[in-house]
């Protein structure tokens, strides 16, 4: 097997040196090197280049759990078709969750993503939210929190339902909050591009955006999830609207299911039954058809 060649960051040189004799290497330090390392199967050899060579028979485990997660912070050697078939381009990615559900929180989602950030999110298994369990989903949303600059925006159904009667329409609430997890993340990370799933006419998110005079280009997808950085967002916006529905249930003393079911009536009728018509408003969205039915 071919040795494995790449670079290193210079801040990164104590930790690595640290973590290869918490490993049991015997460390030496031949000229022209930081340091190389030896033990059964492995040799590590850091060049005062800073270019990082790796050899032997174990090299495979040794990349891929140790040195591309927590020093490179690349994952070339493990993804290297990811890595050539990718689009690596900076992006913004957008997307939303619980716009069809009549329990439960509005969530919209932004997530940046480039160059490297998107190989780690191919090796971290991202993808579209509805493939995914909601186990899966909530602990992806944590390690894109911890790896990617992002933001969510939960809107509660108390202040749904208020901000709905403002905008008259979904697509234009969808819009506003579409425009502002933009608007926060291109704050963030300076990043001007932007990709979005598409849910209505491209001028209603385009006025949204003008609104709060952002310059970006903005491309607008069916089935945008199927790009990384927009499967990303996904996902954060879908763990959002599971704790929110957990929490809700929990208020409630008992589950709220998803959707818009059968199950979804019988559980509004139990909480009329249990609270009052008055607690629809902070539990649902109440334009809903179901408002009437139940």
């Amino acid at each position: 097997m071919k040795p494995f060649v790449t670079q290193i960051d210079s801040s990164k040189i104590a930790l690595l040196k640290e973590a290869l004799l918490e490993q049991g290497f015997e460390l030496s330090t031949p000229p022209y090197t930081h340091f190389a390392g030896k033990k059964k199967g492995l040799s590590v050899t850091l060049y005062t280049s800073l270019k990082l060579t790796v050899m032997g028979k174990e090299m495979g485990p040794f990349i891929e759990f140790f040195l591309e997660p927590q020093i490179l912070g690349t994952f070339t050697f493990t993804h290297p078709v990811a890595a050539k078939e990718l689009d690596l381009t900076a992006r913004i990615g957008v997307d939303e969750a619980g716009k069809g559900d009549f329990f439960g929180p509005l969530c919209i989602a932004s997530v940046y993503g480039a160059g490297d950030d998107i190989l780690k999110m191919a090796a971290l298994g991202i993808k579209d939210s509805k493939n995914l369990s909601d186990a899966t989903v909530l602990k992806l949303a944590d390690q894109i929190k911890k790896n990617f600059i992002h933001e969510v925006i939960r809107i509660s159904p108390l202040k749904y339902n208020e901000m709905y009667a403002s905008f008259g329409n979904l697509n234009s609430l969808l819009a506003w909050g579409h425009a502002t997890a933009i608007e926060n993340v291109c704050q963030k990370s300076g990043c001007t591009n932007v990709v979005i799933d598409k849910f209505a006419h491209e001028h209603v998110v385009e006025r949204a955006v003008a609104r709060k005079k952002l310059n970006i280009t903005l491309t607008q997808k069916v089935r945008a999830e199927e790009d990384l950085v927009v499967a990303s967002a996904s996902i954060l916006a879908r763990a959002a609207f599971l704790d929110g529905m957990k929490k809700l249930s929990t208020e409630c003393g008992f589950e709220l299911p998803k959707g818009a079911s059968a199950q979804v009536k019988e559980a509004a009728r139990k909480a009329i039954s249990t609270f009052g018509r008055e607690v629809l408003p902070k539990i649902s969205k109440t334009h809903f058809k179901t408002t009437n039915e139940v």
